[in-house]
């Protein structure tokens, strides 16, 4: 399943709308996500069912105990259990987990606030493929926000997303354009093209 939690996606009405977004919002997209846990509609997740096999290794257990208790659903909220098995699964390669760690930094919940550890784990589910977390990519690196400002590397994680059928990346690549040189854009259009998901080897 994926965890859902809106923050600040603009519908970018007007390019002062969205210069003020990148300027104060602090965050991107943090829409967080969940993973599906084979629980039916309507059912009441079982949480000693999913916490035996999260402990038993199985990541998208682990992904699900953590939205869990992150959003507190069938138990009582609680970030530092939230982030502790999030990273579980994110060790394990799972996107979902680490595209969550990363609102969980950007946001300051149950850890210090810290762009530098968002951006980490928002590329390593990026990277993997995962739409949201290259939009946010794209969104620091526009922003300056956990990495030096790279209006290439912007262009490159919005198109991305963009090409995925994200609107918000595209509007924010087409924003973000007309700073850039020819040159620039061509560069970042070869970093699209060359782009291939990585497939992260997992570890326990």
């Amino acid at each position: 399943m994926k965890r859902k939690h809106e923050i600040s996606r603009s519908n970018w009405i007007s390019a002062v709308l969205v210069l003020l977004l990148i300027c104060s919002s602090g965050g991107c997209t943090t829409q967080k996500k969940m993973v599906s846990s084979n629980v039916p509609a309507g059912t009441e997740p079982d949480i000693a069912a999913i916490k035996s096999k999260a402990e038993s290794g199985d990541a998208i257990a682990q992904c699900y105990l953590g939205f869990m208790y992150e959003q507190g659903e069938g138990t009582a909220r609680d970030y530092t259990e939230a982030i502790k098995w999030y990273q579980k699964a994110a060790a394990q390669g799972d996107p979902n987990a680490q595209y969550n760690l990363g609102i969980m930094y950007a946001n300051g919940e149950g850890v210090p606030q810290n762009y530098g550890e968002a951006q980490k784990w928002y590329r390593k589910a990026a990277d993997q493929g995962d739409t949201d977390a290259q939009y946010n990519l794209g969104y620091m690196y526009a922003n300056g926000d956990g990495v030096t400002k790279d209006s290439v590397e912007a262009y490159k994680w919005t198109s991305l997303a963009a090409d995925k059928g994200d609107s918000s990346a595209s509007d924010l690549r087409d924003y973000i354009s007309p700073a850039l040189t020819s040159g620039q854009i061509l560069e970042a259009q070869r970093l699209v093209k060359e782009w291939k998901p990585k497939t992260e080897s997992k570890t326990k």
